[in-house]
């Protein structure tokens, strides 16, 4: 409540703070701690619309893709991909320059190179499902949908084939 109640100055002051603190590059078992718990708590304001809408929409969705990609710790990778499904899941609104492509894509690389370990599978496929989800949640919702987010054909395959295959989407 009272994060969806500041003014636009703290709030990117907030997103500013938030996004320096996930692009740190110390390696030492107190950064990764201190990752984790941001992402913990980034995991339970993305539970509000507001909250997820600004989120989605703003620079930290792009940090938190470079995270996913970046990450060496699994625990945090598994984290991120929890926090961009949330966000998928609770935003009411989706910016057309929202980095959800990008996402997609890369989610379904991870998934694709990592294709026998179902563990990490039953982390990231949700954050994939919600993020499609949302998309045509969204172009349905426009009385002229238009192609503002492209989801690769690999994205569906991999999905496909991972339901085929019969794995529990449980998160992480």
């Amino acid at each position: 409540e009272k994060l969806s109640s500041i003014k636009d100055t703290d709030w990117n002051d907030f997103l500013q703070r938030v996004c320096s603190l996930l692009d740190s590059t110390e390696k030492n078992t107190g950064a990764a701690r201190s990752k984790l718990s941001l992402l913990h708590y980034l995991c339970t304001v993305a539970v509000h619309q507001e909250i997820a809408s600004r989120l989605i929409n703003s620079q930290l969705f792009s940090v938190l893709i470079q995270q996913l990609r970046a990450a060496t710790n699994w625990d945090i990778r598994a984290k991120v991909a929890r926090v961009i499904g949330l966000l998928a899941l609770h935003t009411s609104e989706l910016g057309e320059n929202a980095s959800v492509s990008e996402a997609i894509t890369f989610l379904t690389e991870i998934i694709r190179e990592n294709f026998r370990n179902s563990k990490l599978k039953q982390c990231l496929l949700p954050a994939l499902g919600e993020l499609l989800y949302l998309i045509a949640r969204e172009e349905e919702k426009r009385e002229h949908p238009r192609e503002c987010w492209v989801v690769p054909s690999a994205a569906y395959t991999v999905l496909m084939r991972c339901l085929r295959e019969g794995v529990r989407l449980f998160p992480c």
